[in-house]
């Protein structure tokens, strides 16, 4: 079995790192490059970057911390937040992104994931999807960091990304968002049966068992969170080690 993948996200606005509850209430947290270094010292398996105002500002992504940070950091950056076309997808992976997020552009046109995946390879491309249950039980998707109902079904919607070329593919539960009250899941679980490609649970990690639950109850292949690794409740090394002890594959951390 494949090693299960820790990855600290970093949601920047206004170039420092911030979090909110629910995708509002947002408060600052810390510098994103010096960040970006704490978490890979700590033994990191990727690091995100989500520029989360840049799409509803109708402004381009972070490149100057990406560059920043491509050069203090040793594990595979993804970036996303205002890419909206091939030349956005370019310029960040120059910048020194491993892998490109998108969601609001790739919902308005599609045919952009397929784009890059032709151009860059389906590794770069995940596709992030904020999802929130509708009153019926059913899961909308929203864009524009969580503030329009596109009115999808995010089911169909994650389908049609596998199809196009996406690589990877990161789940959020905008319910759970910030909560602390453990991942989504079922959504998980009904995404990572849905795909045969990796999906990245995120949204509600709370404590140790959060991690292990997502890993032993659903077909995650990573793990994402952000306040408990922001506010050092937890490192990324004592998520490692409390995984590896309930018998999930990780790869070592640093000091274990």
């Amino acid at each position: 079995m494949l090693a299960k993948r820790i990855i600290p996200c970093l949601d920047v606005q206004g170039g420092r790192v911030v979090k909110g509850i629910n995708f509002v209430g947002i408060k600052e947290v810390g510098d994103p490059v010096e960040c970006a270094m704490e978490y890979d010292r700590q033994g990191a398996d990727e690091i995100t970057f989500l520029d989360i105002t840049a799409t509803h500002e109708g402004r381009g992504t972070m490149l100057d911390v990406v560059r920043r940070t491509a050069k203090k950091v040793f594990v595979p950056l993804t970036v996303g937040g205002g890419i909206h076309t091939l030349e956005d997808y370019r310029d960040t992976l120059r910048a020194g992104a491993d892998k490109v997020s998108v969601n609001s552009a790739a919902i308005r046109d599609p045919e952009l994931i397929s784009r890059a995946a032709d151009k860059f390879g389906s590794q770069c491309v995940v596709v992030a999807v904020d999802v929130k249950r509708r009153e019926d039980g059913s899961c909308a998707v929203f864009i524009n960091g969580g503030r329009i109902d596109t009115g999808l079904d995010a089911l169909q919607w994650i389908r049609e990304c596998e199809s196009r070329g996406a690589g990877e593919i990161l789940l959020t539960s905008m319910d759970a968002d910030g909560t602390k009250n453990g991942f989504d899941l079922e959504l998980t679980d009904t995404v990572s049966r849905l795909v045969r490609i990796p999906v990245i649970a995120s949204g509600g990690c709370g404590c140790l068992k959060d991690f292990a639950e997502v890993f032993q109850k659903t077909g995650a292949d990573a793990a994402l969170a952000a306040s408990l690794f922001h506010y050092r409740e937890l490192t990324v090394g004592q998520v490692k080690e409390y995984l590896a002890g309930q018998g999930v594959p990780v790869r070592k951390a640093v000091g274990l």
